[in-house]
């Protein structure tokens, strides 16, 4: 088994050539055959899929818990979607290659998708960093290759069209691998996957049809700007604009003078996280509203607030999603964080795996102590939709997906190490599929046991949202701005 410092990335420059990196890849494949990952099994001691989910649970807002299990509770794959936790304890209780990369860490592909760089093209890449931490690569490559199986699947799709989507993201894995290890480490670093290769690839796979769809996703991708995010969740009362309270899934808070102090101190803590030339962009800006917004499916419980800020006039107005970040569900299995705040390894281990980030993407810790990242919400983001997929578009997504992870882990792991672990036939190709299928009957008794642990009451299946919700976020911010002025030695304002 690989030791826990050995999941550490490396902090120094490669003092190896490129011929003994191609070495130390072989001796990792003799050491850790590819195939072993084809033969996994449950560990002996596994937990119940219930409990890990409720030691999980245990620090979210419990009003919201609920809400996340009704969310899991619709399909297998949503299901797989929200236990990234027990998929983690599957893969770092088994042997691995021991080559380490930083690892997006839920890596199911409905966390790729398409948005806007800072320079405002278009790109495809991987959306969400919750997780991300060091590991072994092919932690990364069995959660999506996998979650390709368990989406078919769902669409009840034959089980020769399961099997090839499942095998072409395993595929294209180690076919970009292979070209990225061939390329200097600044082409590496500078490639990106936009909308010209998604067109050729859909033209390509599909012809001119399939080229209009991507076209039209593409056009989405552009309509879902800050406005479109400004226009659903907020109204203008009296000409000035505010969040919608709409509880549970959006849920304004009460503000006073104390709690705009807190906001405001804690805001000017994450602006210096961000880059000089957007900390003055982001100076421009006022906050006008604060609100709890219910995100994901995964995510639900953990605290997610929406702030609505306002520029020169009226009109000039961006919405900042800050998001709870808690510790990743890889570390328990790899190396302890090299990051005092759980948001600053979210905010670096995005800005190391993604072509390019957010331009508001920083971080901050809140004055009850938990840790928070910052970013736009939504900026042209686009993901499709999976129920819609047919074969042939599975499998195309499929192909895409596998090559932005490879692009991803070639960025902060040794590509040329990987490429030589995977090899030129389709030995690991062919584990990662047996995997899927074998991890594909795992999900389907773990999403059993957990429905019937929401029969039976053992987990929460139904709330009374509307108070259940409100109650547990105002009960918070109520004893946040007690303490905030308490500290200040303020009175607090009734209301």
């Amino acid at each position: 088994m690989t030791t826990s410092s050995e999941f550490a990335l490396s902090t120094h420059v490669r003092a190896e050539s490129v011929a003994e990196r191609v070495e130390a890849g072989k001796r990792a494949r003799k050491e850790h055959p590819r195939s072993t990952i084809g033969s996994w099994t449950p560990s002996p001691g596994r937990p119940s899929p219930v409990e890990m989910l409720r030691e999980q649970e245990a620090v979210r807002v419990q009003g919201l818990v609920p809400i996340r299990h009704a969310r899991m509770a619709v399909s297998p794959f949503t299901f797989y979607r929200g236990t990234a936790a027990v998929m983690a304890y599957d893969l770092g209780t088994w042997p691995s290659s021991g080559l380490v990369t930083q690892l997006c860490g839920d890596a199911h592909l409905s966390n790729f998708g398409i948005f806007g760089s800072p320079d405002r093209s278009m790109i495809f890449d991987i959306n969400d960093f919750d997780e991300t931490h060091p590991g072994a690569f092919e932690w990364d490559v069995a959660r999506m290759v996998a979650s390709f199986y368990v989406a078919a699947t769902d669409n009840q799709f034959s089980s020769a069209d399961r099997q090839m989507a499942s095998l072409t993201a395993a595929t294209s894995y180690r076919l970009a691998m292979a070209q990225y290890a061939g390329m200097n480490d600044l082409d590496v670093w500078y490639s990106r996957i936009d909308a010209e290769f998604l067109l050729n690839l859909a033209q390509a796979q599909g012809g001119s049809k399939a080229a209009k769809n991507m076209d039209r996703n593409l056009a989405k991708a552009r309509s879902r700007d800050r406005w479109s995010a400004i226009n659903k969740l907020t109204v203008d009362v009296d000409g000035a604009r505010q969040f919608v309270d709409d509880p549970p899934l959006l849920v304004r808070l009460p503000m006073d003078g104390v709690m705009w102090e807190v906001i405001d101190g804690v805001f000017e803590q994450y602006r210096k996280t961000l880059h000089d030339d957007r900390r003055e962009l982001l100076r421009r800006y006022r906050i006008i509203d604060f609100a709890h917004k219910v995100v994901g499916v995964g995510s639900v419980g953990l605290r997610a607030y929406v702030i609505l800020l306002q520029g020169r006039d009226a009109d000039d107005l961006l919405v900042l999603q800050v998001k709870e970040a808690v510790r990743s569900v890889l570390e328990p299995y790899t190396a302890p964080s090299r990051y005092a705040d759980e948001g600053h390894r979210v905010v670096a281990g995005q800005r190391l795996m993604q072509a390019a980030s957010d331009v508001f993407l920083g971080w901050l810790v809140g004055p009850g102590g938990r840790h928070f990242y910052v970013r736009q919400l939504r900026d042209m983001k686009w993901s499709p939709e999976i129920a819609s997929l047919n074969p042939r578009s599975l499998v195309g997504l499929a192909q895409v997906c596998g090559k932005t992870l490879a692009r991803a882990h070639a960025r902060t792991g040794d590509s040329i190490k990987i490429a030589s672990y995977l090899g030129t036939s389709d030995v690991f190709d062919q584990a990662m599929l047996a995997f899927s299928e074998r991890y594909s009957a795992q999900v389907d008794a773990d999403f059993a046991e957990f429905k019937t642990a929401l029969a039976d009451g053992t987990l929460a299946d139904s709330t009374d949202e509307n108070s259940s919700v409100q109650q547990s976020l105002l009960s918070e911010s109520a004893d946040l701005r007690e303490r905030a002025a308490g500290r200040a030695g303020v009175t607090q304002a009734p209301g």
